[in-house]
């Protein structure tokens, strides 16, 4: 059940804001329905990519509930729950499932990071799925938090009937995941870098912050990794691969919400202290997009 549920794209959301940092519901309403026409499987809120470090709890909560009360009753809710303490990260959980979201996902507490132990992560990772009343995902992203899961920590969770998979934003570590992990363990690739290898070694779908912007060639890459069809899908993937690289890659969130906007999206700038694009970083982002083939002239 759980492993159909999760088969596909998934759009890390962004989280809007206007030029003073206040958050715009409407917009973030707009982008979803928008995305709704897409074949994307859903979203994952709260993620990195919708900035959920800058959000307050009051904040958070209302960003779950505009996207469940705008998502197609076909797309699947993950919201990001993950806190620094497992008490928080239960009370997280239980609110999110209030406001309607169907998983958790579970970024690897880190501002304590050389406590963060396989037995302290273990410990955390259960006791939160025990008390859940969703089923939770793990969140792995190194480049945000400097923990690179361990595959014995994966090993040993994948078995708990509530911890259902994991996201995994790692450079290189997907592959021994899947292996290491338990049957019914559902592994999602964390980006466009490397979501056609993942899926031909037996990943079931991808969080992609592509998916935002250019929700179809992310559909047509699982199509293409799910049926094997190689010659089509190493030419494909290499493209997002150089797109990737010139939006979030080189650019982070900011540069994800101007590709948005490109596209007829509302991207808008990123909260504060994050900086927004400069006019010269929108007109050679806009110059590689239309290149790269993915944005009209």
């Amino acid at each position: 059940m759980h492993q159909e549920r999760l088969s596909g794209v998934f759009a890390p959301v962004t989280t809007p804001f206007n030029d003073n940092g206040d958050l715009l519901f409407e917009e973030l309403s707009s982008n979803i329905k928008r995305l709704n026409q897409s074949r994307l499987r859903g979203y994952l809120v709260l993620g990195t990519n919708g900035e959920f470090r800058s959000l307050s709890a009051s904040e958070q909560m209302k960003v779950i509930e505009t996207v469940v009360k705008s998502a197609s009753p076909d797309k699947v809710i993950m919201a990001g729950v993950g806190a620094e303490s497992t008490h928080i990260s239960i009370e997280l959980c239980q609110q999110a499932a209030e406001k309607g979201a169907h998983f958790g996902s579970l970024i690897t507490p880190f501002f304590f990071a050389k406590q963060m132990s396989d037995k302290a992560l273990i410990h955390h990772f259960t006791q939160v799925a025990e008390k859940s009343p969703i089923h939770v995902l793990l969140y792995n992203n190194p480049f945000v938090t400097g923990i690179t899961m361990s595959t014995a920590v994966v090993k040993e969770v994948s078995s708990h009937p509530k911890i259902v998979g994991m996201k995994d934003s790692s450079p290189g570590n997907l592959s021994a995941y899947i292996l290491h992990a338990r049957s019914g363990f559902n592994l999602l690739a964390g980006s466009a870098n490397f979501f056609f290898t993942g899926l031909l070694m037996g990943a079931v779908g991808g969080v992609l912050s592509l998916a935002n912007a250019f929700p179809e060639p992310c559909c047509k890459l699982y199509d293409l990794g799910v049926t094997g069809q190689l010659e089509e899908g190493r030419e494909l993937q290499f493209k997002l691969m150089e797109l990737n690289q010139k939006v979030s890659g080189k650019l982070g969130v900011a540069g994800v919400k101007a590709a948005m906007d490109l596209k007829g999206f509302y991207g808008g700038p990123p909260r504060a202290p994050l900086l927004p694009l400069t006019a010269e970083e929108k007109k050679k982002l806009q110059e590689d997009l239309v290149a790269s083939g993915f944005l009209d002239s």
